[in-house]
């Protein structure tokens, strides 16, 4: 596989030739204004060596550090533009979102495996509006996410049920609850109790898109000529992996959404997204439930995880949040979405778990639709704007000892002033921030309040030494944390009680 992690020399200097027709066009012309600054460039084949492939929001960070919150590099004639702060990212990507809304083409990731007709990477057009549109109608608002509460509350107590009996895969059940939610909305599908395989097909599929489509993932990324190369062609193994790739994405689209299609020849399909839509252009209805499938099945998964990460580490806060949800609730019954008002400490936990576990700490690259001078700088057409959310929710000048779980600082403790809300950043920004942001939140929150309500999470002990998990999120467009042992016990037999339930919808 051609990655830029096993490029050799040889290969820099055969594509370093086809690319120096564009890195003439670039020194030839005459700019309005100083690019950014940024690493220097080597000649021809500019900062192909300076782009990171592993947690690259690390090294975006740095370069903050170095050259300021808008930083700038060259790849091969592609200009590529890391904002390092708030600011930069509201007035570039919110207040100029008539330039800074488009998506860069993916020659991989979107082109060859497939993912293009998603909404996430879709350009900046009709389609993406209508898209949007029809996303919006369903889950845009506080209010319409809130039609959808039973089915939260439903498969967040059947996930209690699945700890209980098998506590040692908490990450598999995440999975399955997150799947079974979206697959609700999306499709009307109640999930099998064990392997479904529209959640096992979710779960690939969003894996490869993260891998596919993360900055430096491929270098045809960059030359997009050798997507034309044929798989037998040496280096050319990317090809063979993404055609792969490319028969899961098209089933994830097309397997449920035959679904609906055959229940509702049969009379005896659910009211879903998909139903809904089925009279519209069957391309825009597929996709449109697919990038809602898509995007549900795994960004949850990764702060509902990192939340036991956090509970596992951080037992004080554990025991703060529990007393909480005791005095509210007490012992009675399982927390519900009517007392999320009464639960601000629940409510500031779940905010910090979307702050410390970044899960898309890059977010997808924007692309500039005309040459543009932001803060003296000129920014090209065509560059691509990465905003580097991990730091944003990182920054020791906004976020005080962001390393550490801290709820409390989105409290007004003592006349204190609380910390800025990750929400208004770690959805994205702009035209394209997260579409399904209302849902996730409701989903971490309901998967707090009930989780913390009946369970005791600690540190695993193994003969007799206590083991402390380490905070490693992986890299990809979607981070999550790596895989961990932690202990979940009930916290009562009352507790115990709550979650054997029967519960239907």
């Amino acid at each position: 596989m051609l990655t830029l992690t096993n490029v050799t020399w040889l290969d820099i200097l055969c594509i370093s030739c086809a690319g120096v027709y564009f890195v003439m066009r670039v020194f030839n012309k005459k700019n309005p204004a100083s690019y950014p600054p940024g690493p220097p460039g080597w000649p021809l084949i500019g900062n192909i060596l300076d782009m990171p492939h592993t947690k690259p929001w690390l090294t975006f960070a740095m370069w903050g550090k170095k050259y300021g919150n808008i930083s700038h590099i060259e790849i091969m004639g592609q200009h590529i533009v890391v904002l390092n702060s708030v600011k930069a990212a509201m007035d570039m990507l919110d207040k100029k979102s008539t330039l800074y809304s488009d998506r860069p083409i993916f020659p991989v990731g979107g082109e060859l495996v497939g993912w293009k007709h998603s909404m996430g990477l879709l350009p900046d057009g009709d389609r993406f509006r209508r898209y949007r549109r029809n996303l919006h109608r369903v889950i845009g608002t506080r209010a319409a996410v809130g039609t959808y509460n039973q089915i939260e509350e439903v498969e967040t107590r059947r996930f209690l049920k699945r700890v209980l009996t098998k506590p040692g895969q908490l990450q598999t059940h995440v999975r399955h609850t997150a799947g079974a939610i979206i697959l609700h909305i999306s499709h009307g599908y109640e999930v099998t109790e064990n392997d479904d395989p529209f959640v096992d097909l979710a779960d690939r599929a969003v894996d490869q898109f993260s891998r596919s489509t993360v900055p430096g993932a491929f270098v045809a990324d960059f030359m997009p000529f050798l997507v034309n190369v044929p798989e037998w062609f040496p280096g050319a193994g990317f090809k063979r992996l993404a055609r792969e790739w490319h028969e899961t994405v098209e089933e994830m689209i097309s397997a449920p959404h035959k679904f609906v299609k055959d229940q509702m020849a049969a009379g005896i399909a659910r009211e879903s997204f998909t139903s809904k839509l089925l009279g519209d252009h069957d391309h825009v209805a597929k996709w449109s439930a697919g990038s809602l499938y898509a995007g549900g099945a795994d960004t949850t998964v990764s702060s509902i995880y990192s939340l036991f990460l956090a509970m596992t580490l951080f037992s004080d806060v554990q025991k703060k949040v529990q007393a909480e949800i005791d005095a509210v609730v007490g012992p009675d019954r399982l927390p519900s979405f009517a007392d999320r008002d009464s639960l601000p400490y629940t409510e500031a936990l779940a905010k910090e778990v979307l702050r410390w576990n970044v899960v898309a700490p890059t977010g997808v690259p924007h692309r500039v639709t005309e040459d543009d001078i932001h803060d003296g700088y000129f920014i090209p057409k065509g560059s691509l704007i990465i905003p580097n959310i991990w730091f944003m929710l990182n920054n020791p000048q906004t976020y005080a000892n962001p390393s550490q779980f801290n709820p409390e600082r989105f409290l007004s403790i003592d006349g204190k002033k609380p910390e800025t809300d990750p929400r208004t950043v770690c959805f994205g920004f702009g035209r394209r921030i997260c579409p399904g942001l209302h849902l996730a939140e409701a989903s971490v929150w309901i998967s707090t309040a009930m989780s913390l309500a009946v369970f005791d999470i600690s540190k695993v002990v193994e003969d007799g030494v206590e083991i402390t998990p380490e905070v490693d999120p992986s890299s990809g467009t979607i981070s999550h944390p790596k895989p961990f042992k932690c202990s979940i016990r009930p916290r009562s037999a009352r507790a115990v009680a709550l979650i054997e339930q029967d519960v239907n919808y």
